[in-house]
Parts: structure tokens; C-alpha cells; sequence
């Protein structure tokens, strides 16, 4: 779901609201066990590793200060921005985002292209120590870290982001040949939890 969030507010009262109209819960889904990562419209059981905890803290407030939407389309362009932008030191971002790439290159190249052109001139937040960024306004944090969106893409950056669609389609297949055989037990879950939503709600 879309959002805005104004400049003059706190990283923190940006993240609650992102929380709730997102669906997220308070916390963000941050202490569950298992997420769904969606293979199009098929739920896969993913393990909400320390490594995936420790980079979504970082990629919720990276939706905060690119405006990218939490759809399926805004989540590959947010993959094409972090990768433009680098990852540095967190392995699952650079699997998960690779593997985001790949797809949106497929459905929407243009916008992927965008996406990584702008990451290039910005810079993430995954250097940075998180619990002070929270205490940070919105439209300082933009003004530091999230390049203009606007300007064609150089000859350069349109080089790179062939190589690096090329790179990320590599590891698209790789991820995905392990996410495929969790389909049916993702299905299963997700048959499972609407069960459950219907029993609580005619209880």
C-alpha cells in the first residue's frame, strides 16, 4: 500500500505508520519465524533468519525515503535501487535484491533501469548504526542519503545495469530452484492461516 510521510517526521513515527498500513503489525513481523516470500502470486515459506531480520530493519526505512510502494512492482524497483546503491555488508540483502532485479528487469525494465540509475546516486543505510537513525527526521535523511530521481541514464549506468541484470538472473535462478519446492508447503501454510483467520472471526 502507498504512503506519504512528510519531511518533518521522525524515522521512528514514519515506520509505525509505514507498520500499520502495510498490515505489518507493530513490530514489523521482525520476531516471526517464518515469512512469505512471493514467487508472483504463490506464498513461499522463507526463514526469518538473523542475516534477513538485520537487513529488513534496514530495507523498511529505505520504502520510508524512496517512496518505493510495498507491491510487488515497488519491491523489485526498491531491489534495482539497493543494488545501485550497494548493499555492502549484508549477504541477504544482496541474494534477496539480486533475485528481485532478475524478475523486475523481466516485467518492467524501464523502471528497473530507473530504479538502479537513482541508487547509484544515492547511498543506503545499511553502514549505519541503526537505533539513531530512527530518532532522525525523514526529509534529512532523504536530503543525505536518496539521489534525485530525475536525469537520463549515462552510457555507463546503463552498462552496469546490464551486467548486473545479467549477474542477478544467475542468482534469480539459483534462489529460485531452492524456493521452488517450498510452493506446496507455502500453499499448505497460507490455506492454514486463512482457516484459522475464519475460525477467529466466527468465534
Amino acid at each position: 500500500m502507498n504512503a506519504s510521510y512528510a519531511d518533518d517526521m521522525t524515522m521512528r513515527a514514519a515506520r509505525d505508520r509505514y507498520f500499520e498500513v502495510n498490515g505489518f503489525g507493530p513490530d514489523g513481523g521482525y520476531k516471526d519465524a517464518w515469512v512469505d516470500f512471493k514467487l508472483g502470486p504463490l506464498p513461499l515459506p522463507f526463514p526469518n533468519t538473523a542475516g534477513r531480520i538485520s537487513a529488513v530493519k534496514f530495507h523498511d526505512l529505505h520504502h520510508l525515503l524512496t517512496g518505493y510502494q510495498t507491491n510487488a512492482t515497488g519491491e523489485f524497483e526498491i531491489s534495482a535501487w539497493e543494488i545501485g546503491a550497494g548493499c555492502t555488508n549484508m549477504p541477504a540483502a544482496w541474494v534477496i535484491n539480486m533475485s528481485g532485479l532478475a524478475t523486475g528487469t523481466i516485467t518492467s525494465p524501464r523502471r528497473m533501469l530507473a530504479a538502479f540509475v537513482r541508487g547509484r546516486r544515492s547511498r543506503t543505510l545499511y553502514r549505519e548504526e541503526f537505533e539513531p537513525l530512527l530518532d532522525q527526521r525523514v526529509g534529512d535523511m532523504r536530503a543525505r542519503f536518496v539521489g534525485a530521481s530525475e536525469g537520463a541514464a549515462s552510457s555507463g549506468d546503463v552498462a552496469r545495469f546490464v551486467v548486473t541484470a545479467l549477474l542477478a538472473g544467475i542468482v534469480g535462478l539459483g534462489f529460485a530452484s531452492i524456493m521452488l519446492p517450498l510452493v506446496p508447503v507455502g500453499l499448505v501454510a497460507s490455506w492454514l492461516r486463512r482457516r484459522e483467520a475464519t475460525r477467529s472471526v466466527s468465534a
